[in-house]
């Protein structure tokens, strides 16, 4: 019987995701050790960022499925340590973060970000809306406000608290009417005042927002982004590499053109753009006349050139004004009215087209009988049989 090299085993385990860092635990330098013995048994370390690590048996379980599929592995045992303070210091650099997560974001299985090349097109709106509708198909979900200079988000979901903080110092989301969790810099200022921060208390802000929020398990975080291509998108780009974007849009070619400026953005800092919204495609008089007041056809045509999904058109709404403004998605209040509809069966095209779970998540059994060699440091665990 051939056993695997170091190599191969290697190899497969750069498919073990860190869901918070979004990079696999070789590239980040997580793979303390690995041992291959005679029998094919396979012991590996793996070095956590804290001891106290939230996701520790999720990455015990991707490393035995991972592992277990080369031939020749009889079974797989798998042991933690924590990495020292130097190469925590090392992690930080080459990640460019000022510290490291410490289990946020660690149940947030898909981050979508909302964005648009230019304001008034209703992305705050889709964000909210999408957020309620996709809570209401039985997705948990939450939405956070990045859009810090013109933040809604409050408002639109009829969010109106302070953030309690934990035991643990996290702060806990305020939760919607409709269940969805929620954060913004609207719950730290005065109502309605304005936000008048250079670039760099912005970065801190999203990165607090996203690591000492207290998320919890979430299926979607939505992240409501300003227009333009600036600082947060840059912000998110380093912080969640493995985010998606959905670009909003309204029909006129003039729009359009301007929304591109946003998948250029996502193209430079690598994100994926999963698909386009067109925002106010029609307007429908109760006579049953309709007007194309915005033109048409702009969201198809960026959806071809970028070569992704037309999620959906959603039609210019009087009632999707009114419920943005009272805190009542109209997703969930109306959900058969025709801009309703429109939101839940893109909801529905996002549950369709997103992973069911991280990766590194998935759990296979293996024939195990020894736990691995480790270090002075290392955390044991039970071997997964």
């Amino acid at each position: 019987m051939s056993l695997p090299t170091e190599e191969q085993i290697r190899e497969k385990l750069t498919a073990v995701i860190d869901p918070e860092l979004r990079r696999n635990i070789v590239e980040l330098g997580m793979v303390r050790s690995i041992e291959i013995k005679e029998d094919g048994q396979v012991n590996v370390t793996v070095s956590l960022t804290t001891p106290g690590c939230p996701i520790r048996s999720h990455f015990q379980d991707a490393v035995v499925q991972q592992v277990s599929s080369l031939d020749g592995v009889t079974g797989v045992g798998v042991g933690f340590d924590v990495l020292s303070d130097d190469e925590k210091a090392g992690l930080r650099e080459t990640l460019g973060r000022g510290k490291l997560p410490q289990g946020a974001l660690a149940q947030v299985k898909n981050v979508i970000c909302v964005a648009s090349g230019k304001g008034g097109v209703g992305k705050s709106t889709m964000t909210a809306n999408l957020a309620a509708a996709l809570q209401a198909q039985g997705q948990k979900a939450g939405a956070l406000d990045c859009d810090v200079y013109g933040y809604s988000i409050p408002r639109m979901l009829g969010v109106d608290q302070k953030p309690e903080v934990n035991a643990e110092r996290k702060i806990m989301p305020p939760i919607a009417a409709s269940g969805v969790k929620t954060m913004s810099i609207g719950y730290f200022v005065e109502q309605n005042s304005a936000v008048v921060w250079r670039g760099p208390m912005l970065h801190k802000a999203i990165q607090q927002f996203l690591e000492d929020v207290a998320w919890g398990e979430l299926d979607y975080l939505l992240l409501d982004l300003p227009p333009g291509t600036g600082d947060i998108a840059m912000t998110l780009a380093q912080l969640l590499p493995q985010a998606k974007i959905t670009i909003v849009t309204t029909p006129q070619p003039a729009a359009q053109s301007v929304a591109r400026r946003s998948a250029e953005m996502a193209d430079k800092v690598d994100l994926e753009v999963m698909g386009i919204i067109e925002n106010m495609s029609g307007f429908t008089t109760p006579t049953g006349e309709t007007f194309s007041i915005f033109g048409e056809g702009g969201g198809q045509l960026l959806a071809d050139e970028l070569e992704v999904p037309l999620l959906g058109t959603v039609p210019l709404s009087e009632e999707l004004r009114e419920h943005a403004d009272v805190g009542t998605p109209l997703a969930v209040e109306q959900p058969d009215s025709p801009a309703g509809k429109a939101i839940v069966d893109i909801a529905k095209r996002i549950i369709a087209s997103s992973p069911r779970e991280l990766p590194m998540l998935q759990t296979i059994q293996s024939s195990a009988s020894e736990a691995p060699k480790m270090g002075a440091r290392a955390r044991e665990l039970p071997v997964v049989q």
